[in-house]
């Protein structure tokens, strides 16, 4: 059974780095039943940090020592494949995803995936678990071979989700780009993740996880927007 928790964020206003998110983490583990096991960490979305920096500030703020970053893999197709959990954290969307396909790792995480390797992200790595990346937040800094993401779950994720428009901000809002996504793409769905808040993917169920009762919305072409509570479950 396909085993996901995609998190929009990676901070919740000023809870610290995955202060917010850890024990949604550890629970998730031990759910899976790879508490024990080696996770693999996948950093490619950090552009303004090294592998290595991204590999130890996701172990020091986690507090889980067993974390091991793809990059030190010599075949990181292998190391998908033997992987017993698979994390993919945030940054570029752009850059996580080209990389996904310079390696040749997109088919490989969705096959361990869906063989019912346990799979969690945040940001941009709630991101690529939609069905593409069209709906990231991200500049393009870099073109990847393809916007197709990993299907984890099979509609349209936007994480970091904020209604409304900035003050002094006179570009679109977040709703409105999101209504230019869905005009062109009228059969898509959209699932708007606030920050502090997750889905947790069991099978082809997802329950909406948060810190306060700060909806999902889901979001279709010329459909009023569905506000999805914390603590409610949908079949996708």
């Amino acid at each position: 059974m396909k085993q996901a928790l995609l998190l929009s964020s990676s901070s919740y206003k000023d809870t610290g780095y995955l202060r917010h998110c850890k024990n949604w983490i550890y629970d998730f583990l031990k759910e899976c039943g790879v508490w024990d096991e080696q996770v693999l960490f996948i950093p490619y979305a950090g552009v303004r940090r090294t592998n290595d920096e991204y590999e130890q500030k996701v172990i020091d703020c986690l507090e889980y020592k067993n974390i091991a970053s793809i990059h030190n893999f010599s075949d990181p197709k292998r190391a998908v494949a033997e992987a017993k959990a698979i994390c993919i954290g945030g940054g570029n969307t752009f850059a996580l995803l080209y990389y996904l396909y310079k390696f040749d790792l997109v088919e490989a995480i969705k096959k361990r995936v869906e063989a019912g390797v346990p799979y969690f992200g945040w940001s941009a790595g709630a991101n690529v678990a939609g069905s593409t990346m069209m709906t990231t937040n991200d500049m393009p800094i870099i073109m990847p071979k393809s916007f197709d993401a990993l299907n984890i779950f099979p509609h349209q994720i936007n994480p970091h989700f904020i209604s409304g428009k900035i003050a002094g901000h006179n570009g679109e809002s977040r709703e409105e780009r999101l209504e230019e996504f869905l005009i062109v793409n009228q059969k898509s769905l959209i699932y708007a993740l606030p920050e502090g808040t997750a889905l947790r993917i069991k099978g082809e169920n997802a329950a909406v996880m948060g810190m306060e009762n700060s909806p999902v919305l889901k979001m279709a072409y010329q459909k009023e927007t569905e506000l999805i509570k914390v603590g409610d479950s949908f079949k996708f």
